[in-house]
């Protein structure tokens, strides 16, 4: 067997003749492996299938019917789009690059990272001519592929110092921080977390934690989080401490969840228990009490990562490669004195 062909020696435009000859096979045999597998063995189909990953290859589903080398779409990854902080991002994406011409083809990951990888693979076969995906790529295969393409790919929703290419996004360390220096700031000492199990919310709990300087009672649920994993989470925290004198929550829908949960065991908002949520999503200034909630600009993002794309495909040159966005914590009635 041949040995792993090492990232930089990946050309920019891996050939099915490539794989042929990496996997030791005829064109024919390779093309009938990846397209039409009843006609060769198991054996054969696992020989281009391993030549495929460790040259990079993913196929052109378009080859010899677009004679432009533009497609005029971006392709456009969320882990769940009914997640309400990323309907903003999608929304300004959509409209910046329509206004240009171009159209957004979307896919979730499903806070999947297999799912993700193989979700590119299939995105990138339809050769789009970038990329712009919530959350940074986890799966170093595909790091490597979107390189090896060249196309401008944009990871928003969190920052990075090593992006693929181009990223829009703010420190998920300095959020929990934050939101930590806040409960403090309040003589809140007994308090909790509630946070889904997802990677991004992680990060704002371990921030969280860095500043309170000891563990907290903490519920974690799957993602995504609903209203009533957020009745379940602070059912679990009550648990573990009867005293708690304010809960942060990884999300908006998790925080509804809590302060609906409160309400059902005679618990006052804010005198018995604060709530304070993440993503300030539409909703969040209209429930009652209202939540205070970490805002982030959604639609920013979603503007700033278009116009990004944009410029890299009509040639522009970026100039900033890393764009923090930043937040703010919106005090509503949930935290209020």
């Amino acid at each position: 067997m041949n040995p792993p062909v090492p990232h930089s020696s990946i050309a920019k435009g891996v050939t099915l003749h490539d794989v042929a000859r990496e996997a030791g096979v005829s064109l024919i045999t390779a093309s009938r492996a990846l397209g039409n597998p009843t006609l060769v063995s198991k054996a054969t189909i696992e020989k281009v299938q391993e030549a495929v990953h460790r040259i990079g290859y993913i196929p052109n589903l378009l080859a010899g019917g677009l004679k432009s080398r533009r497609s005029m779409t971006v392709a456009g990854l969320v882990p769940i789009i009914s997640v309400p902080q990323f309907l903003p991002t999608v929304q300004a994406l959509t409209e910046t690059l329509d206004a240009s011409g171009y159209q957004l083809i979307l896919g979730q990951s499903g806070y999947d990272h297999a799912r993700e990888e193989k979700l590119i693979g299939t995105m990138m076969g339809r050769r789009p001519d970038g990329l712009v995906v919530t959350g940074l790529v986890h799966s170093a295969h595909s790091r490597d592929q979107l390189r090896s393409l060249g196309i401008p790919v944009v990871e928003t929703w969190d920052l990075s110092e090593t992006p693929i290419d181009m990223a829009v996004g703010f420190s998920h360390l300095k959020v929990g921080s934050a939101v930590a220096d806040y409960f403090l700031g309040k003589g809140w000492k007994r308090i909790a977390v509630a946070t889904g199990d997802d990677q991004r919310a992680q990060q704002r709990r371990k921030g969280f934690l860095a500043v309170v300087g000891h563990d907290v009672p903490t519920a974690i649920v799957p993602a995504p989080s609903s209203v009533a994993l957020g009745r379940r989470a602070l059912g679990e925290l009550l648990q573990k401490d009867r005293r708690i004198q304010a809960v942060y929550c990884s999300s908006d829908a998790l925080a509804q969840g809590v302060l609906v949960e409160a309400m059902a065991r005679g618990l006052r908002v804010p005198q018995d228990l604060a709530v304070c949520g993440f993503g300030d999503a539409e909703f969040s200034a209209h429930l009652q009490p209202s939540l205070s909630s970490v805002h982030v600009d959604g639609a920013e993002i979603g503007r700033i990562a278009a116009r990004l794309i944009l410029d890299r495909c009509s040639g522009k040159p970026v100039t900033s490669r890393i764009v923090d966005v930043g937040f703010r914590i919106v005090e509503r009635s949930s935290t209020a004195a």
